[in-house]
């Protein structure tokens, strides 16, 4: 089941970025409901509330109750617009859901029994291609995170989403394909180490060794 965080909000009259900067003047967000076949409602949020929502991380996979002058919605955030410099949020998007409502969301990965792969027992490292994954579910059965399981993963091998454990009735919206989560990388030898620290070494400028050699000269006279 979807967690549910609460949210209250009142309608607003006007849009445009006019009435926009209005509403971010009294320390209020302006946002909108669609979907569900009804007519989309223009609303305002207190911004404090909305950016603690934000900053937890969950916004795009948890439910909200919204309250709208006392109706009530059920809603989940499809679109979050930040301010391009403060990082603030300035304006948010809510589709309203059913839970006949099925829909595409990016759901974490967490990995599992990685003590029982062998790369990692053998100081391998767990090279992360995704750290989400788009699934396919119903609006009101989001999960969390999903399971990946990495037991008896050796050096060189790849994770794929057929190594997780996806909960009944979510599917992976890519499925064409048994696409790539993550990959075991073996430890580096020491010539490796030392060949990546020779490349990565700064080369010393033209005018910089000439004046080297010189100074080698010097010393070299007296």
């Amino acid at each position: 089941m979807s967690k549910h965080y609460a949210l209250t909000a009142a309608k607003r009259d006007q849009a445009g970025k006019g009435a926009a900067r209005s509403i971010r003047r009294e320390n209020r967000i302006p946002a909108v409901i669609y979907g569900d076949k009804k007519e989309p409602v223009l609303i305002s949020l207190p911004a404090k509330e909305v950016n603690i929502e934000y900053n937890k991380g969950h916004m795009y996979t948890n439910l909200c109750d919204m309250d709208v002058d006392g109706q009530k919605h059920l809603v989940l955030v499809r679109d979050v617009q930040l301010h391009p410099v403060k990082d603030v949020v300035e304006h948010v998007d809510f589709m309203r859901v059913t839970a006949k409502t099925r829909i595409a969301v990016y759901v974490p990965v967490r990995f599992i029994n990685e003590d029982k792969s062998p790369s990692i027992y053998n100081k391998g490292t767990l090279n992360i291609v995704r750290h989400e994954v788009e699934l396919l579910c119903g609006a009101t059965s989001i999960p969390e995170f999903i399971e990946v399981d990495i037991e008896g993963k050796a050096h060189g091998d790849a994770v794929k989403i057929s190594n997780a454990v996806l909960p009944k009735g979510i599917t992976p919206v890519i499925t064409n394909r048994d696409f790539t989560i993550a990959t075991l990388v073996a430890p580096k030898t020491a010539a490796q180490a030392e060949a990546e620290d020779a490349a990565e070494a700064p080369v010393a400028a033209p005018e910089a060794a000439e004046e080297k050699e010189e100074d080698n000269k010097d010393e070299a006279k007296k």
